[in-house]
């Protein structure tokens, strides 16, 4: 038997039900990028959960930032509960994005956490902003957990 069969498949209907799932949970950076490229970003806002140091060095264009350490309801008191916040942190490594989206969702409003953080986001070309944004697209100096 093969390793990549040792455990079986799950159940058609199963593995339907777990990434659909898994679906409500992240956004996909193109599908992300496709959106603020087209001006459609009704409905959502991207949260950069890292320091503000982090925030200033690069950030996504759009975004907002609140370190997952400052979530709360006094600081999330004029936000939209009608908007899904994305959620976005350093990488796959790092956790602030899940630990923002966890208190933001604890204060009840929709969150999604965008895959990859903003390392994915750089590597795959996509615009960014801020002091250690690069004119050739290809560094990723300035990127960091800071959380």
């Amino acid at each position: 038997m093969t390793n990549t069969l040792r455990f079986p498949a799950a159940d058609p209907a199963a593995a339907a039900a777990f990434f659909a799932a898994e679906l409500a949970f992240e956004a996909d950076p193109d599908d992300v990028v496709r959106d603020l490229a087209a001006g459609t970003t009704d409905g959502f806002r991207l949260v950069e959960t890292r320091s503000a140091e982090a925030f200033a060095r690069l950030r996504i264009p759009g975004a907002i930032n609140l370190p997952h350490w400052e979530i709360d309801a006094t600081t999330t008191a004029d936000w939209d509960r009608d908007l899904v916040y994305v959620c976005y942190c350093e990488s796959f490594e790092c956790n602030a994005a899940t630990k923002g989206a966890l208190e933001l969702s604890r204060l009840g409003f929709k969150v999604k956490r965008l895959a990859g953080g903003i390392t994915t986001w750089h590597a795959s070309g996509y615009p960014v902003e801020g002091d250690a944004a690069p004119d050739d697209g290809v560094s990723l100096h300035g990127i960091s957990c800071d959380c």
